[in-house]
């Protein structure tokens, strides 16, 4: 139980990128993740590649960076990496872990790694050829006699250091991706407000052009019902010209039939003479005023708007300022 418990607080106190117990000093990020200073300091680094260029005896300041452990964004001051808090708890933890422990991180499991080869032999050495671990025997007599190898502690300090630096690199890049992902997405949002604007701005235009085709329309029909009314006007004016007209000539030869039924020739004579200068009168009344030809024609009213619909067609955005 005491070794299960010692090996839950060992995970606790493993950085996530150089996957080994915390050095001092450590760090607490804003996020209350702790980081190594140099492991924090590389990710800065990797993060900001220009820092990079002010030389290797400058210390970095400012910047930002993601923890690895939830990606965080972690905004620096001038101070950069040495500006964080330094986490003094979990410094003692360690420090009373490696009291309390006889054995050195991750080193469990190397004890009791036995060759297959040779049983009773530890694993020890790594075959540079091979790349792959293995024990002292079998360089002496066995399959790895021929290889070159280095200590193992030796490739595993490396290797971690390798896996390290690539953690950091892929952390830099997903940063990168991830700023370049909201650029994307900002681009998108200011495409859709500028194609919004510039939908309502064509939409006014045309709206313009709907405005000015009902005006000129209103005018035009106006003008049409103008001369209609004054033609109709005419045309019943005679119309009652020569309905008065045809009702006193129809009453003048009701008069004169009367007149010829009577039969007394003096009462006749007395008034013949009247009723034929009536007779007279009406038939020299003037009724020659008529409409000319082609007077009920409308024609020269019609319009031609053929170049007008052509160049509605032709409408394009414009190019250039």
């Amino acid at each position: 139980a005491e070794a299960r418990s010692m090996e839950s607080l060992e995970k606790q106190l493993i950085c996530p990128i150089c996957l080994e117990m915390f050095s001092k000093p450590v760090v607490i990020l804003p996020c209350q993740h702790n980081l190594c200073r140099k492991c924090a300091n590389d990710v800065f680094q990797a993060s900001n590649p220009l820092w990079q260029s002010r030389g290797s005896s400058a210390v970095p300041s400012g910047g930002r960076f993601r923890c690895p452990s939830c990606r965080h964004e972690v905004v620096l001051d001038r101070h950069g990496v040495y500006g964080l808090q330094r986490n003094l708890l979990v410094e003692n933890i360690i420090d009373i872990y490696k009291q309390e422990s006889a054995r050195p991180l991750h080193t469990k499991a190397e004890q009791h790694l036995m060759c297959e080869e040779h049983e009773d032999e530890r694993i020890n050495i790594y075959c540079l050829r091979c790349e792959a671990p293995t024990c002292s025997l079998c360089k002496v007599f066995g399959a790895h006699k021929d290889c070159e190898v280095a200590p193992l502690p030796a490739v595993y300090q490396r290797q971690k250091s390798e896996l390290s630096d690539g953690i950091a690199m892929l952390v830099a890049g997903n940063d990168r991706i991830q700023a370049i992902i909201t650029q994307m997405e900002e681009i998108c949002h200011t495409i859709e407000d500028n194609s919004r604007r510039q939908k309502q701005h064509v939409g006014l235009r045309f709206d313009a052009l709907y405005g000015i085709l009902e005006e000129r329309k209103k005018e035009l029909l106006q003008s049409i019902a103008a001369e209609q009314e004054a033609k109709l006007q005419r045309v019943r004016g005679l119309i009652r010209q020569y309905g008065d007209h045809l009702e006193a000539s129809s009453k003048l030869v009701e008069s004169a039939i009367q007149a010829m039924e009577e039969p007394q020739m003096a009462l006749y004579l007395q008034h013949s003479k009247e009723l034929l200068k009536k007779i007279t009168d009406m038939s020299k009344a003037s009724m020659s005023s008529r409409p000319e030809p082609g007077y009920e024609n409308m024609d020269h009213f019609s319009i031609n708007v053929d170049h007008v619909a052509e160049m509605l067609r032709t409408i394009e955005f414009q190019t250039g300022a």
